[in-house]
């Protein structure tokens, strides 16, 4: 488990989740639910692994129980995950700027 592993986990669970509304939407107005059919399952899979390894990096990335905290909740709020993987990113290169120094 790697913090650049979990930022790609973090795009795939939001992009799943944004194309699942879509989904949701189009099945409620009248058309095909194949979409939430297919989508269901592959964004619930993805939302455990996003759970499971954001508690599995809590030590080893050194994030706080706060930080944690907002990270899971990226999980559950539509564009979240995008956020988490800026967030990550910002971190990652502040922490490279600071071990060059």
């Amino acid at each position: 488990m790697t913090v650049r592993n979990f930022r790609y986990l973090a795009l795939a669970e939001a992009t799943s989740f944004l194309i699942l509304i879509a989904a949701s939407i189009v099945k409620n107005t009248g058309g095909t639910e194949i979409g939430v059919t297919i989508l269901g399952p592959i964004h619930g899979a993805l939302f455990i692994f996003y759970v499971i390894m954001a508690f599995g990096l809590m030590q080893p990335a050194g994030w706080t129980k706060q930080q944690t905290f907002w990270i899971l909740v990226g999980a559950i709020v539509p564009f979240g995950g995008f956020v988490v993987d800026w967030w990550l990113a910002r971190n990652q290169a502040t922490e490279s700027i600071a071990d060059n120094s």
